[in-house]
């Protein structure tokens, strides 16, 4: 039997390194979903409020970083909710354990992988480390995800307003 091309998700070009996933079309009837844990919760206000910063930021380097970290706390959040603490006592890369808990976010979880080394570079005051394109386009690309995970997880998404002047000032 044939797979339609509404069922299967688009891969991003190979021949582009900033390809961004595809967001994959919604499963057809009821999901049953894990309850959606409190640290979760706080996960992904935390990054709704990193994104808010970078959004007002003029400096293109925290941009980036505040935008990868988000991400990062947006895939955290899908892994509180999936998987249970282990035993284990060496460290792990989110990137790496979130295909394990939620296949349809692989693509993503490959493509924030291959900017951690620039928010790395970012974080460390790097001013040339990342562009305003690129920082822009990190910004959009970890708000989709965040809209797309907390629609995966079922709840009620919202964009991400951003953080007014004076508000950061008080």
């Amino acid at each position: 039997m044939r797979a339609s091309a509404a069922t299967v998700p688009a891969l991003p070009s190979a021949t582009s390194a900033t390809s961004v996933p595809a967001v994959p079309s919604a499963p057809a009837g009821p999901v049953r979903r894990p309850p959606v844990v409190p640290a979760a919760r706080d996960l992904l206000a935390t990054a709704r409020h990193d994104l808010a910063a970078a959004s007002v930021t003029t400096v293109a380097a925290e941009r980036y970083a505040s935008a990868h970290l988000a991400a990062l706390r947006t895939a955290a959040a899908v892994l509180a909710v999936r998987t249970r603490p282990a035993a284990t006592k060496r460290p792990r890369n989110v990137w790496s354990m979130l295909p394990q808990v939620a296949p349809e976010l692989t693509e993503w979880a490959a493509f924030f992988a291959a900017g951690a080394a620039k928010r790395a570079a970012a974080e460390a005051g790097l001013s040339r480390a990342v562009t305003a394109r690129e920082a822009d386009d990190l910004l959009r690309d970890a708000l989709t995800f965040l809209a797309l995970v907390e629609t995966t997880l079922g709840l009620a998404h919202q964009p991400v307003l951003p953080v007014s002047t004076a508000a950061r000032a008080s």
